[in-house]
């Protein structure tokens, strides 16, 4: 997977693409503010973008809008040492596929990173649970509209497995499909859902009363 990594502090930067580069992954390019990672996002045309939140001349979450609304088919991921829920929740309603601690391990990093690579959000479970109830509260305040959206049977037990925080490797071992076919069913899911990501389509099934139960908290 061809990387743009964008971070104003330089020894942080140079570790990443150190680690990234002994997992496999190509780093085509560097940044150190915002409106870098921007303009080498469009130039490189990478297919991940590691988007530090807090970088000079222009956040990392203008960043990551303006990336978004150029490039709408890059991944994008969050880097920060925080995490604050604005910041979080932000990102994700902006359209980032992952939000990571600087502070996480390398395995689990780059373990978040591949996942990418299979359809999954690069964001710990503690952090979804955090954000689907933020997104759920504020839906809740709005009007509630009559929709048309219709889900099969397989479509609603595969959202609620992705609720519950679970890779694709592993809802195609509890529902006894392929990786590629739960790909597939969750891809149609954001479709019909209008969704960003999966953290979103699983929200909007939890507040149509489509999930049975909360996501426990970690």
């Amino acid at each position: 997977m061809r990387v743009l990594v964008a971070d104003d502090h330089s020894l942080f930067r140079d570790g990443l693409v150190s680690l990234l580069g002994a997992a496999g992954f190509k780093v085509v390019g560097q940044a150190g503010d915002g409106q870098a990672a921007v303009e080498q996002a469009v130039n490189l045309r990478p297919e991940l973008v590691l988007l530090d939140l807090h970088m000079p001349v222009m956040n990392g979450l203008e960043a990551l809008r303006q990336i978004r609304q150029k490039l709408p088919d890059i991944q994008i991921v969050m880097l920060t040492v925080s995490d604050d829920e604005n910041n979080l929740l932000e990102a994700i309603k902006s359209g980032a596929n992952g939000y990571l601690l600087k502070h996480l391990n390398s395995q689990a990093f780059i373990k978040a990173l591949e996942g990418l690579q299979r359809g999954e959000a690069a964001i710990t479970r503690s952090a979804t649970t955090k954000v689907m109830r933020s997104l759920a509260e504020l839906s809740a305040q709005k009007s509630p509209q009559k929709s048309a959206i219709t889900l099969s049977e397989r479509e609603i037990e595969i959202l609620r497995l992705v609720a519950e925080g679970l890779s694709n490797q592993d809802i195609s071992k509890k529902v006894s499909l392929s990786e590629n076919t739960v790909k597939y069913h969750i891809k149609n899911i954001l479709q019909k859902l209008n969704a960003h990501n999966r953290i979103e389509a699983a929200t909007i099934a939890r507040r149509k009363g489509w999930l049975e139960a909360d996501i426990p908290p970690k």
